[in-house]
């Protein structure tokens, strides 16, 4: 049965159901390395963790793009209390900044999530390929990414909070991604942020973001979740494992190898080929042609 077959909510807009059979040793096995190598990626290099998750759930064939990216979406909500905690206690967090970008993230993240579930599966795996470009070319810069001279201040600063916000919180719901590669720069090119603070204060606008998007995939029966216990579990392990090597490898080198794997990837995913069932006649063909 092809992905697309498992996925008749995308044309139905009933809940899909879950199978509840056990999963087998190897398959916890796989998914716990899953989760250590999305894991790792995010502790290395600071964002971009759940694109490898959703990139090996997404391209397996026994998920649909819309499964992978909201499971991914739960996974994301404890990784974003692990990390924001250890921001927190630094005292690298912000959290007037970061509750001005979780309040209209949290209101965009639920219709980005219900675009996502009646989009084509062939055409959301294309927009995920696009965004995996955008990420890998942000990732080898968002070291490098000058402040403006004078950042907005005020009202322009609160206004450009709040859009950030929006903005990544749809995509968060459509994406199934955390949105630290949006926050971010945004963040240090225009509002004043330190590449530390930001990153601390984005991780913790994510978590009620995360939540939010991944309330509305289940909503939407798009989370499968029997996979959440090794993935969550890999994923910490990989994240604290990830954290650590950072301190002692190259960074550059770092940033470079995991750019090109997310353009590979990302181009692979460009290539899904537009299907003749299942998803692809699915409610926002009539809109998008």
């Amino acid at each position: 049965m092809r992905p697309s077959d498992r996925s008749s909510p995308e044309c139905t807009g009933a809940p899909a159901p879950h199978p509840t059979v056990k999963l087998s040793s190897g398959e916890l096995l796989v998914l716990v390395a899953a989760g250590i190598a999305a894991g790792a990626f995010g502790g290395l290099v600071g964002v971009g963790g759940n694109v490898i998750l959703i990139a090996l759930m997404g391209g397996s064939g026994k998920w649909t793009q819309q499964q992978a990216q909201a499971t991914s979406l739960v996974v994301l909500v404890f990784t974003g209390l692990s990390g924001g905690t250890r921001y927190a206690l630094t005292g690298a967090v912000d959290f007037w900044a970061a509750l001005a970008l979780a309040l209209p993230a949290v209101l965009a993240a639920q219709p980005g999530a219900r675009f996502a579930h009646a989009m084509a599966e062939w055409r959301l795996k294309r927009v995920f390929g696009g965004f995996l470009l955008v990420v890998s070319f942000l990732l080898l810069l968002q070291h490098r990414i000058p402040g403006l001279a004078h950042p907005f201040e005020g009202g322009a600063r609160l206004a450009i909070l709040l859009a950030t916000g929006a903005l990544t919180g749809f995509a968060s719901g459509l994406l199934g991604v955390g949105g630290g590669s949006l926050m971010v720069p945004s963040m240090v090119l225009l509002a004043g942020f330190g590449q530390h603070l930001a990153q601390g204060t984005s991780l913790v606008a994510m978590v009620p973001v995360g939540a939010a998007a991944a309330w509305a995939h289940w909503s939407l029966g798009n989370v499968v979740r029997r996979v959440l216990p090794p993935l969550v579990l890999g994923v910490l392990v990989g994240a604290f494992l990830g954290g650590s090597a950072a301190a002692v490898l190259n960074d550059l080198v770092l940033r470079v190898t995991f750019a090109g794997v997310l353009v590979w990837t990302g181009i692979w995913f460009l290539r899904a080929r537009r299907s003749s069932g299942g998803p692809s006649r699915g409610r926002l063909e009539r809109l998008i042609p």
